[in-house]
């Protein structure tokens, strides 16, 4: 047991900020570890990652006191349960659209009373006294609504408790409302922010794409947790270092 450091801050009322990006790899986590982001964004939906990486994964995570938030391709109990006894202490489930699917993943996530984990202890057991007593509070538990369905159903899945996190994910939105490929549309847009100050508005935690562009526009809004991708970075710094080098030419 080493802590979640995203739900720690989220508790807190604080804002926690998930860090993601084109490589899912021990070193990069290792690499990322010291910029002092919360989370690393563990990619098993659309990403490489499986299921004899998660430990190596994790335990990365652990290394820099971040938390380990995968994301899993489905809302399965048994999938859950096999990625957190693999080491992962945050779960990410993609298309939740109704309050029936919500339920499955919380319960899915905790053991008794609060759940229906499957038993198992896995390594982050290991040293670790009474460790079913207490794992339950160092999951961090995300559910995506990503889909027109899912709005239509916000308020009934904002009354799942033990969710801690309800993402509004723009691009798969987008496409559910007929707007492929452009999830800056007004009106993708406008539906993304009335979703946010319904979930804050419920007095639940509000996460949300960080980008700059449109940050301080969601903490106004209530967002407490940020999913912020490296790929912009590197390619920014790569078109302004190569942008020098052809002045310099000239």
């Amino acid at each position: 047991m080493h802590g979640n450091r995203a739900k720690e801050k989220l508790r807190a009322g604080d804002i926690a900020i998930a860090l993601y990006g084109h490589s899912n790899t021990s070193d990069t986590i290792d690499f990322c570890g010291p910029l002092g982001f919360d989370a690393f964004w563990i990619e098993g939906e659309h990403g490489a990652s499986t299921w004899h990486e998660i430990g190596d994964l994790s335990r990365a995570c652990d290394l820099w006191n971040m938390a380990s938030v995968m994301r899993l391709h489905s809302a399965e109990a048994g999938v859950i349960t096999r990625a957190l006894d693999l080491g992962v202490n945050g779960i990410v489930i993609p298309h939740v659209n109704t309050k029936e699917v919500a339920e499955l993943v919380a319960q899915s996530c905790r053991f008794a009373p609060a759940g229906r984990r499957g038993m198992y202890s896995g390594r982050r057991a290991y040293g670790t006294p009474k460790y079913f007593s207490k794992a339950n509070d160092e999951i961090l538990t995300i559910v995506l609504i990503e889909e027109v369905q899912a709005v239509e159903n916000l308020d009934e899945i904002l009354s799942v408790e033990q969710i801690d996190v309800f993402f509004v994910a723009p691009s798969d939105l987008a496409q559910s409302m007929g707007y492929l490929g452009e999830p800056d549309h007004p009106e993708v847009q406008a539906v993304i922010d009335d979703s946010l100050r319904r979930i804050t508005a419920a007095g639940r935690v509000a996460g949300a794409v960080g980008k700059e562009t449109t940050l301080s526009h969601y903490v106004d809004l209530g967002v407490r947790f940020f999913l912020v991708s490296f790929n912009g970075w590197i390619t920014a710094g790569a078109a302004a270092y190569l942008s020098t080098v052809a002045e310099l030419k000239k």
